[in-house]
């Protein structure tokens, strides 16, 4: 059984907080659905919060904490990465922005990525399209298609016959991320595979 490795990435600042919530369900969907597909998955989170000064000491001295690189590498290693912030200012919180700063322009390049918000206004739902989803897609991440916000009246509530509930949004969202990280890591050659072939070319030329 192949293993998978999702990280989510939560930039809320309170604990509890709706943003990591939202970053824990939207993770669980998408284990639940590469756990259908037979997939074993193990699953981290970067709580930035528990890295803020570590974050602003980086832009000041250029130079990373322990703790700051080894959530970049997590995040940069993943199959895919869950990235949720809360809105302030109808954009991405700045400690959302400056820890993707922080990454290498091309360490994202063709990583699945699933996109959360939350605010307290459903006014502010925009922000997937308008903030999220250019950042990444400068990153050069394979951004899902499906996004979630969440507003506070979302939560607890099922929806009605007019608009699907967070919930159902969730799922859809989750299980959308989940096949997208499989099929990009289906089309991955196993480390084995790439080393076969160099293989052979060597034993052909100890043969001559």
């Amino acid at each position: 059984m192949r293993t998978l490795k999702l990280v989510a990435v939560s930039a809320g600042l309170s604990s509890p907080s709706s943003t990591r919530l939202l970053a824990d369900r939207l993770t669980q969907a998408a284990r639940y659905r590469l756990a259908e597909r037979e997939y074993a998955v193990e699953v981290e989170v970067v709580e930035l919060r528990d890295l803020a000064l570590d974050i602003a000491k980086n832009f000041v001295t250029g130079f990373p904490s322990e703790a700051l690189e080894e959530a970049i590498e997590k995040v940069t290693g993943a199959d895919g990465v869950v990235a949720v912030t809360p809105v302030f200012t109808a954009s991405y919180s700045g400690l959302f922005k400056s820890f993707f700063d922080l990454v290498d322009p091309a360490a994202l390049t063709g990583t699945p990525v699933l996109l959360g918000a939350t605010g307290g206004t459903a006014r502010h739902s925009l922000v997937l399209d308008h903030a999220l989803r250019p950042l990444f897609a400068y990153l050069r991440a394979r951004v899902s298609s499906t996004a979630v916000y969440a507003a506070s009246e979302d939560w607890g509530t099922g929806g009605d016959e007019y608009t699907e509930g967070l919930p159902h949004r969730i799922t859809r969202a989750g299980e959308e991320f989940a096949d997208l990280v499989a099929a990009a890591a289906d089309s991955r050659p196993d480390a084995e595979e790439e080393l076969v072939p160099f293989e052979r070319q060597l034993a052909d030329l100890r043969l001559e």
